[in-house]
């Protein structure tokens, strides 16, 4: 069973949402499920407020004791999958990174066909609309990674 490190920018919106969706729908296929942001204040917050409803519309949750983090450079090699909502964290997280752990920094579109190579767009500075399209792009990436797991098409660095 992999891990997997789910990334974005501050940790408060997109990566605790896939965090949340991806526990509800892999927990059972993989050992951690994670998130951290590259740029996530040092001292921890909690997620969004307007994260936190629209997980809660979609009947999803995080633990109550659920902080933000901030990803470090040795984190990088400790998950089998580390997966950024946009191709600028793939590369600041690669720039972070030992170049033999470069491979399983990831795209998390790359997994759904329909989105492969597109950013999840941040919704932070939208309307609440855009957590819920955020919400549904975060679960066809589950049903996507979950189908690739079952057919053995994961390959982990």
């Amino acid at each position: 069973m992999a891990a997997i490190l789910l990334i974005c920018t501050a940790n408060i919106c997109r990566s605790p949402m896939a965090e949340a969706i991806f526990k509800a729908k892999l927990g059972e296929m993989f050992k951690t499920i994670a998130s951290a942001g590259v740029h996530a204040d040092p001292r921890g917050g909690p997620v969004d407020a307007r994260a936190a409803a629209a997980l809660g519309r979609h009947n999803y949750s995080l633990d109550r004791k659920w902080r933000s983090r901030r990803v470090e450079p040795e984190q990088l090699g400790q998950y089998d999958l580390v997966l950024a909502m946009e191709a600028e964290h793939v590369d600041a997280l690669r720039k972070k990174a030992a170049p033999e752990h470069h491979a399983r920094i990831l795209l998390l579109t790359d997994f759904v066909p329909e989105l492969a190579g597109q950013d999840i767009p941040d919704p932070y500075f939208g309307p609440v609309a855009g957590f819920d399209a955020v919400i549904g792009m975060l679960e066809r990436a589950a049903g996507s990674l979950q189908m690739a797991a079952r057919e053995g098409r994961l390959k982990f660095a």
